[in-house]
């Protein structure tokens, strides 16, 4: 199924004498039905392979310390060369003499009112024209593909959404592809693509698994979209993103380690420590299972008062289903407990004390002083502040350091931004 699909993107997007072109010239013609134009594969740093991925050059050919300085600007700029060199360990003279040609070239600017850095005279701080370059970021969920255009800093310019009606990959492929253009046609310059679901990711290249889309087996995912839009593309797992978009330009930039907790479809967790993301298996969704209440609902593996099942937004409107015997949706729940309701006042309060529990085991075992608490069902959270924060107290020792829990309210988008985040890396870094 996945060769056939592959195969069949492949052939729209890619005809053969266009195939033929492109290895005889280095010039790939892509399908006119994309509107994407030439891809010259010729050019200093692009590569191309058998499959006919496209890889565009990233930076200009930046190596080693002066990428590391393009990173500083980009991901804390406006900053002085002094800031730069403490962060870096480097000297003055160093990152006077290695900025040069960046500013030469325009990939750093000056920005700002000059600081007196104590010897000489003061120097203007450095930064990225964030303008220059935008990226696409996608979040698939079972029955859509949400995406955004960004900057270079995941400031979100545009966006849109397309139904995903069949979930095959080709079709999936497809929808996403149209979606692409549609976003590209309005916004200029767009250098690399990221895309984020819920699963299991290999390199940030294959999709190994993804119960949202009933996706079981290995799918290239990266090159399938390479080739249905030719912008260089990088997969990673929905969570491990959205940490990515915190860890370079959100609440976590700077910090030494935070933690992230998502609630919504699922619950997901993710953990960076030393400013390095720790969280290889996020993609299990081991945090689903952690036990929270012995007398709790059971999750679909059977397991009782687990995560998944006292957090997760279904798991909610069951349960207050089940007692009031009429359907509700996630949204009403939480309307009729604020109402006094006292069936939703009992769900709604037994799963705040459930997150309370789970961000107290975070805080005692990882030791860090920030936990990130987001995503799409959040709002219990956010309602029922002071039951979580109180259950979170009764789960640590009142000796311990502070830890600062910050719950916050994020539009859906926010997901396909850090997907936006993945492409941006993936482009900074060359990898």
């Amino acid at each position: 199924m996945l060769a056939a699909a592959f195969q069949q993107v492949r052939a729209t997007l890619f005809p053969a004498d266009a195939v033929e072109r492109r290895l005889a010239t280095g010039v790939l013609e892509l399908g006119p039905q994309r509107g994407i134009g030439r891809i010259a594969l010729g050019c200093p740093g692009a590569e191309k392979s058998e499959e006919g991925v496209v890889a565009v050059p990233s930076w200009p050919p930046l190596q080693g310390t002066q990428r590391a300085i393009a990173v500083e600007a980009l991901i804390h700029g406006p900053v002085s060369r002094a800031d730069i060199a403490r962060r870096l360990d480097l000297s003055p003279a160093t990152v006077t003499r290695l900025t040069r040609p960046l500013l030469d070239v325009g990939l750093l600017i000056e920005s700002g009112p000059p600081t007196a850095n104590g010897m000489g005279r003061p120097s203007v701080p450095l930064t990225i024209d964030a303008a220059s370059r935008h990226f696409v970021g996608v979040k698939l969920t079972s029955g859509a593909a949400h995406g955004v255009v960004t900057d270079l800093r995941a400031t979100v310019i545009d966006k849109g959404t397309v139904p995903l009606s069949d979930r095959s990959p080709g079709a999936v492929v497809a929808a996403t592809a149209d979606l692409v253009e549609r976003m590209r046609n309005r916004v200029p310059n767009v250098m690399a693509l990221g895309v984020s679901a819920g699963g299991v990711t290999e390199d940030r290249a294959i999709l190994k698994s993804a119960g949202f889309l009933n996706w079981d087996d290995d799918v290239p995912l990266a090159s399938m979209l390479s080739l249905a839009t030719g912008l260089p593309a990088a997969i990673e797992n929905d969570v491990a993103a959205w940490l990515e978009v915190e860890r370079w330009f959100g609440e976590g930039r700077g910090r030494e380690s935070f933690a992230l907790l998502t609630m919504g479809a699922g619950v997901g967790y993710a953990l960076a420590a030393g400013n390095t993301p720790l969280s290889p298996d996020v993609g299990v969704g081991l945090a689903g299972h952690v036990p929270l209440d012995p007398f709790g609902w059971l999750c679909p593996s059977g397991h009782r008062g687990c995560a998944d099942a006292m957090l997760t937004s279904d798991a909610i409107a069951a349960s207050a289903s089940v007692a009031l015997r009429r359907r509700l949706t996630y949204p009403e729940v939480l309307d009729l407990a604020d109402a006094g309701n006292p069936a939703a006042s009992a769900t709604v309060e037994a799963s705040a004390r459930a997150c309370g529990r789970l961000l107290g085991m975070i805080a005692n075992l990882t030791l860090v002083p920030l936990i990130i608490v987001s995503g799409d069902g959040v709002e219990l959270a956010v309602r029922h502040r002071s039951t979580v924060m109180e259950e979170f107290a009764r789960n640590r020792h009142p000796m311990a350091h502070q830890v600062e829990v910050l719950i916050k309210q994020a539009p859906f988008t926010e997901w396909a931004r850090g997907a936006a985040t993945v492409a941006i890396q993936t482009y900074v870094l060359g990898r």
